[in-house]
This record gives C-alpha cells, sequence and structure tokens, in this order.
C-alpha cells in the first residue's frame, strides 16, 4: 500500500510540468539626432606707447552640423507588462540583461543577443519593440460658457514578438496599445494650467501591460487578465478522486 502511494506521488510530482521563464526586454527604438557646432574665435593683441603704437587682430568662425542613429531601450513601461504577465499565471519570469549604449550588438538584433547571453536562464524571449509614442496637448472651448478644457494625451504602440531561446521559432506575435490622458476645466482668466504628466504615463504604461498580456493569452490559449480562473489550477495536474479503500 505504501509503495503503491510513493508510485503515485512520484508521478504526480514529474507530471506537473512548471510554467516556462520567459524575459521580457524594454521596448527598444532608434532616435535620429542632430549636433549643432557653431565656434567663434577673435583674438586682438597691440602695443602702445607714448611713440609707437601698433594694434592687430584676427577672427575665425567654424560651424559644422551632422546627424547620427542613436538605438537604446525605453523603460518606462515594462513593470506594468511583467505585472501583467505574472497575473495570467501562463510564465515565470526572468530578468534579462539590460542593453546599453555601449553594448557591441545591434538592439534589434535579439537572436544575437540571445546568442550573446543577454537572456541567461530564460526558455522565452518577449522582444518590443517601439512603433509610435504621440504625445497631444489641446486647449478646447466649450460652447456657451467662458471656461475651456486642457487636454494632455499619450499614446504609445509597440510591436511584441514572443521567441524561443533554443530554436528561435516566433510562437506569439501582435500589436500591442495604451493610451491615457488628464483633462481640467480652465478659466480664461487663468494664466497658466498644469497637467498630471506622470499620472499619463502611468495609465498608458497600465493600458499597454494590459494590451500584452491579454494578447499573449488569446494567442496561447490562457487566462487574460481580469478573467476568471478554473478553481485549484495546479499546473495542468488531474483533479483529484475520491479516496478508494483498496482490497
Amino acid at each position: 500500500m505504501r509503495a503503491w502511494m510513493a508510485i503515485i506521488g512520484l508521478a504526480c510530482a514529474f507530471g506537473a510540468q512548471a510554467a516556462p521563464k520567459v524575459a521580457v526586454t524594454d521596448l527598444a527604438y532608434e532616435a535620429q539626432l542632430e549636433e549643432y557646432i557653431h565656434s567663434v574665435n577673435a583674438q586682438n593683441s597691440g602695443q602702445s606707447s607714448m611713440y609707437n603704437a601698433s594694434h592687430s587682430s584676427s577672427y575665425s568662425e567654424y560651424e559644422s552640423s551632422k546627424s547620427y542613429i542613436e538605438q537604446t531601450e525605453l523603460r518606462k513601461f515594462g513593470g506594468d507588462i511583467k505585472g501583467e504577465i505574472l497575473k495570467t499565471g501562463m510564465f515565470q519570469l526572468v530578468q534579462g540583461k539590460p542593453y546599453t549604449a555601449d553594448a557591441e550588438e545591434d538592439v534589434y538584433d535579439v537572436i544575437r543577443r540571445i546568442k550573446n547571453g543577454a537572456f541567461e536562464g530564460a526558455d522565452y524571449v518577449l522582444f518590443g519593440t517601439l512603433s509610435d509614442i504621440d504625445f497631444q496637448q489641446d486647449v478646447n472651448a466649450l460652447d456657451h460658457t467662458d471656461s475651456y478644457s486642457a487636454v494632455l494625451g499619450l499614446s504609445v504602440v509597440a510591436d511584441f514578438s514572443l521567441i524561443n531561446t533554443r530554436t528561435f521559432e516566433i510562437t506569439s506575435a501582435f500589436t500591442a496599445m495604451g493610451e491615457g490622458q488628464d483633462t481640467k476645466l480652465v478659466k480664461a482668466q487663468d494664466s497658466r494650467v498644469t497637467l498630471n504628466r506622470p499620472r499619463v504615463v502611468r495609465e498608458v504604461s497600465k493600458a499597454l501591460g494590459e494590451d500584452v498580456a491579454q494578447q499573449l493569452a488569446d494567442q496561447l490559449g490562457g487566462v487574460g487578465p481580469g478573467q476568471p480562473r478554473p478553481p485549484h489550477e495546479r499546473g495542468k495536474l488531474p483533479p483529484d478522486e475520491p479516496a478508494r479503500i483498496l482490497e
């Protein structure tokens, strides 16, 4: 009897598969920057006395401009993406190596980053790239009043791919979006309006994380955020059976 129960326990232990480990990157993006230099060099030299006076001057001016591409990662929205993924219970999360300015690889070359050990211990990498980010600030008059509505809005769109770190297969791909805004009513005589930019960014981050988690659940068959989970979910173990007396 005891041997039989031990065998059942071992079978259940090895049959329960742990959730795969995923590393979530910050949003990769590149920006074109302009550098402008304007230098003026003026020098005066002279000698003056009662009997002799001389004076000389030199002037030079230098001007140049150049543009270059900077690659980096946007780190503002990663926390809520990770938090919403954890809520689904589909994955365990591991911390990957952030991309830095002195990195030798391209920020978009996620395969090379995987091979170079940037996501050690991860079964998958959720690689996100920033597609568009847009701040909008408007002041609109309200009809039949002396008031105005001041609006600060932010929209973020990003593309995501879930990549197997062993086979480099893309198992899920989608575009996610987050939006948020802050609105205040002001009078015509109000000279300055301060809108809550941090709150707008927080709303966008939350909405983006929820969209990412929901689309992962939709494509991979998991439970999305805010949806009820089956009771006593235990890693795909079979349901408990009522106790029986073995004869």
